[in-house]
C-alpha cells in the first residue's frame, strides 16, 4: 500500500471527508480520534521525553478507522521542504506503524487547533515545523499507542505491561494473541487520553534519524500531484490580473469592449487598483488583456526612485533609533580601543519568484466563499477571502494544496483577498493565475537594508567593541498592522543581537524606516539573511585588520558556546581550510545561529573577464540538533544555499517612477545549472533540541560568497548584489 496524500484533493476525488473528522466521533464508525498533546514548557526535548506535560486543547489530529488506516491531519504546509513526511514520521514512530499505512490531510484553517507554537499562529514558516511540532506529534502517536494497548489488554485480561506494538498492531506473547489497532480503534476511543505518556528513547526510533523516502515525490515523478495552479472545477473560468504598475496608485479606465471582443473572453472585472480579464482559457485572457490597455493613475507615489529611497534612508541612519541589545558601554569602549573599524552595507529590496506563480480559485455562491490556493497561512487567507467576499470568515473554506515554491511569498495572502473579491462579481468559480511579470512587479518584497557597524580591537587584536546599526522596514508592521514606534522590529535585528559570539561589549540599533506604499514582507532567511552577512563579512574585515586567519580570529569568541566553536573546527578541517587555495581561487567563511541551529560555510570562488563570478565549491558544516530525516536535512541545505547564491550574485529590485523594474528571469535571473558548485555537506550528530533547517542555507551563502571574493581579489564588497565585480581600485 502506497501512502495516500489527502492535500484538499481536487473535486470529485473520492476522499475521506475532512468535515467529517472534525463533526466528532460520532461520525467516524468507531474509530480513534486524538488530539496533538501540546507541552506548556519543556526543558529540552529530551529532558521531557518521559514526563507528562500537562494537556493542552488538541492542536492536530489522528484517526484510526477500523481497517486500521491512519489518517493525520498535517498542520504544516509542504511546499517542497519534506514537512509532510518528517512530521508523519513523528508521529508514526510513536504509534508504531510504518509510513505506507499513513494518509495525510491538510489541516483547514483553525487557530485554537493548529497554531505553531512557536509562531502563535497557524503559520508554516521561520523554520520553525518541526522545533513546534517535534514533541506534539510524538506525544500524540504515543498516546494513541498506549490507549490501543490499553484495550487490548482490557480485552484480553492482561496487563498492559505485558503487551508490546509492532507495523500497527498490539501483540501478547504469553498467549499468543494478537490484534490490528483497527480491531481496536472503537475500544481505545472509549478510554481516557493517557495522563502520563512515554516516549520511545532515541535507540528504539525506526523511523526517527533515518533516511526516508519522501511521501510526495512518487506522484510529483509521475505527474500526479495536484498544486493549486492545477486545479480543475466545474464551470470554472480562467483569467488573468493587472494591478497598478504604481505603488499605491489606481485603475483609472480600461478598454472593456476591446477586451470582450476576443475570442475567449467572457469578462472584465474591476477593483480600485486592478483588473482581471476571465475567459475559457488562459491565453484568451492574455490577449484579452492586452486588448484592454488598462490606464492607470499612478498617485503620490509614481516619482520615486531608488536614489529617494536610498537617500531617506541613509539620512534616517543619522537618528539614534532604538537600542535592541546593550552589554557594557560600546561605545565607551570604542573610544579607547587601539584600532578602530567602521563599514556601511546595504541589501536590496528582493523578490521571491516561486516556480509556481500567484494562483488562486474562488467560488462565492449562495453565500458561502470556497477558496483553492496553496497557502502557508491558512487562517489568514480565509481572513482575506472573507473580506475580499463581503462575508463572515465562518462562511469561507480554505481548500490547501501543496505549494510549488513559498520561500515566504505565500505568508501573504493578499491575492486571496483580491481573488475573492473578482470572484464575487460572478456566479461561477474563476481561477486567476498571475503573469510572471505582475508576479515579480507586485511582490511583496524583502526590505532594503541600510547598515552601520563600527568595532575597536586592542592592541592583540581581539574585539573590545561591537556595534552595529540596522536601518529598515519594520516586516511585523507590514504584516500585522500597528506595530508600535517606540518598540523594536524583532525580524529587523534578528542575527544581530544573537550571534555565535561573546564580544566583551555590544551594541544593537534600530532604526524603522518604512517604503510605505511599497509592500514589505518575509523573504526565504528572514532577519538573519541580512544581519549574518552583515555580521560575517565584518567579522572578515576585523579578521583582516587584526592581521590574523579569520577561523583563528573568531575561535577566541566561541569559547562559550561549544556547539558553534565545534561546527568551525570540522568546517576548517573538512573544506582544508589550512591548504592553500588553487590559483585566483578564494575562500570565504560564514558562521551563524540562526533557527535553532549551527551552520559554517566556506566558498570557493573566483572572478573572471566582466566581473563574473564562479563558485566552485560550497563546504558545509551544520548542527541542527537530533535530524528527523537525514536526506531532508541535505536537500535544504543544497537548496537554501543555491537560492542565497543566487541572491548573492544577481538579485534585486530596483525602483524607477514608482514602478519595479525587474520584469521576468531575464532581468530577475536565477543562478544556471552550470553555476552551480560542488557541494559537500556534513551534519553534526548530536542529541540536542531539533533546530531549523529551511532557511540556514540562505542565510550563510552570502558573506561567504562575499568573503571570498574579497580573498580573490583583495576588493572588499559591502553591497549586494556582488555581481558582476567591478574590478578597479580595492
Amino acid at each position: 500500500m502506497s501512502p495516500r496524500l489527502e492535500a484538499a484533493p481536487p473535486v470529485g476525488r473520492h476522499a475521506l471527508s475532512r468535515r467529517a473528522i472534525f463533526k466528532g466521533s460520532a461520525l467516524l464508525g468507531g474509530g480513534l480520534v486524538l488530539g496533538a498533546l501540546m507541552p506548556r514548557v519543556t526543558k529540552t526535548w529530551a529532558q521531557a521525553a518521559g514526563t507528562p506535560p500537562p494537556i493542552e486543547p488538541p492542536s492536530a489530529f489522528l484517526r484510526i478507522d477500523e481497517d486500521g488506516l491512519v489518517t493525520m491531519i498535517i498542520p504544516s504546509t509542504e511546499m517542497g521542504q519534506g514537512i509532510y513526511t518528517a512530521e508523519a514520521a513523528l508521529l508514526a514512530e510513536e504509534l508504531d506503524v510504518g509510513l505506507e499505512r499513513v494518509s495525510l490531510v491538510a489541516a483547514p484553517p483553525d487557530e485554537k487547533l493548529y497554531a505553531n507554537a512557536l509562531i502563535g499562529m497557524q503559520m508554516t514558516g521561520g523554520s520553525t515545523s518541526i522545533r513546534a511540532w517535534f514533541l506534539p506529534l510524538r506525544r500524540t502517536g504515543a498516546a494513541a499507542r498506549q490507549m490501543l494497548i490499553e484495550a487490548a489488554a482490557g480485552s484480553w485480561g492482561v496487563p498492559p505491561g505485558e503487551c508490546i506494538t509492532s507495523n500497527g498492531s498490539v501483540s501478547h506473547a504469553a498467549s499468543g494473541r494478537m490484534a490490528g489497532y483497527g480491531e481496536l480503534a472503537a475500544a481505545a476511543m472509549a478510554l481516557p487520553v493517557p495522563s502520563a505518556i512515554t516516549l520511545k528513547a532515541t535507540d528504539q526510533f525506526r523511523l526517527i534519524g533515518k533516511s526516508l523516502k519522501r511521501l510526495d515525490t512518487p506522484d510529483k515523478v509521475r505527474g500526479k500531484t495536484v498544486y493549486g495552479i492545477d486545479v480543475r472545477l466545474p464551470g470554472m473560468k480562467i483569467g488573468t490580473v493587472a494591478s497598478c504598475p504604481v505603488f499605491g496608485g489606481k485603475l483609472k479606465s480600461v478598454d472593456e469592449a476591446a477586451a470582450l471582443a476576443v475570442p475567449g473572453v467572457s469578462h472584465v472585472l474591476k477593483l480600485d487598483d486592478a483588473v482581471a480579464v476571465v475567459g475559457d482559457h488562459m491565453w484568451a485572457a492574455i490577449q484579452g488583456m492586452q486588448a484592454a490597455a488598462p490606464v492607470w493613475d499612478g498617485g503620490a507615489f509614481k516619482d520615486m526612485s531608488m536614489e529617494v529611497l536610498v537617500g531617506s534612508m541613509a539620512k534616517a541612519a543619522q537618528s539614534d533609533g532604538l537600542v535592541a541589545h546593550d552589554q557594557n558601554d560600546a561605545p565607551g569602549a570604542y573610544g579607547k580601543a587601539a584600532t578602530k573599524l567602521e563599514a556601511t552595507y546595504q541589501l536590496p529590496f528582493l523578490s521571491h519568484a516561486p516556480m509556481e506563480p500567484i494562483n488562486c480559485t474562488v467560488q462565492v455562491k449562495d453565500g458561502v466563499c470556497d477558496v483553492w490556493v496553496g497557502t502557508q497561512v491558512p487562517t489568514r487567507a480565509r481572513m482575506l477571502a472573507a473580506k475580499g467576499a463581503g462575508l463572515a470568515e465562518d462562511k469561507v473554506t480554505i481548500h490547501n494544496y501543496l505549494i510549488g515554491g513559498g520561500f515566504g511569498r505565500r505568508l501573504e495572502a493578499e491575492y486571496v483577498g483580491q481573488t475573492a473579491a473578482f470572484a464575487r462579481q460572478v456566479d461561477f468559480p474563476i481561477k486567476l493565475v498571475w503573469s510572471r511579470e505582475q508576479d515579480i512587479q507586485h511582490d511583496t518584497y524583502r526590505p532594503y537594508y541600510y547598515d552601520q557597524l563600527r568595532a575597536g580591537l586592542d592592541g592583540q587584536g581581539r574585539i573590545v567593541s561591537w556595534q552595529h546599526k540596522v536601518t529598515g522596514a519594520s516586516v511585523y508592521n507590514s504584516y500585522m498592522g500597528g506595530w508600535p514606534a517606540d518598540k523594536v522590529d524583532p525580524d529587523a535585528v534578528e542575527g544581530a543581537v544573537e550571534t555565535p559570539y561573546a564580544f566583551p561589549a555590544q551594541r544593537v540599533d534600530y532604526v524603522r524606516w518604512d517604503p510605505a506604499p511599497m509592500p514589505i514582507s518575509w523573504w526565504r532567511g528572514v532577519g538573519p539573511a541580512h544581519n549574518v552577512f552583515v555580521v560575517e563579512s565584518f567579522m572578515d574585515e576585523l579578521a583582516h585588520a587584526a592581521k590574523q586567519d579569520p577561523v583563528a580570529f573568531r575561535l577566541p569568541l566561541l569559547e562559550k558556546d561549544p556547539r558553534a566553536k565545534a561546527v568551525l573546527q570540522l568546517l576548517a578541517d573538512k573544506s582544508g581550510w589550512s591548504s592553500a587555495a588553487p590559483a585566483g581561487v578564494g575562500r570565504g567563511l560564514s558562521l551563524q545561529l540562526a533557527f535553532g541551529s549551527y551552520v559554517g560555510l566556506v566558498i570557493e570562488a573566483s572572478v573572471g573577464e566582466g566581473g563574473l563570478i564562479r563558485v566552485h565549491k560550497a563546504t558545509m558544516a551544520i548542527d541542527c540538533g537530533f535530524v528527523v530525516n537525514p536526506d531532508t536535512v541535505r536537500a535544504q541545505m543544497e537548496g537554501g544555499l543555491i537560492f542565497g547564491l543566487t541572491a548573492a550574485m544577481y538579485g534585486q529590485i530596483t525602483i524607477e517612477g514608482g514602478r519595479v523594474q525587474q520584469n521576468n528571469f531575464n532581468d530577475y535571473r536565477m543562478m544556471r545549472i552550470d553555476e552551480a558548485p560542488v557541494i559537500d555537506i556534513h551534519v553534526v550528530a548530536s542529541e540536542a533540541e531539533p533546530g531549523g533547517i529551511g532557511e540556514t542555507g540562505t542565510t550563510a551563502a552570502f558573506p561567504a560568497l562575499a568573503n571570498a571574493v574579497f580573498a580573490a581579489t583583495g576588493k572588499r564588497l559591502r553591497k549586494l548584489p556582488l555581481s558582476p565585480v567591478d574590478l578597479g581600485a580595492a
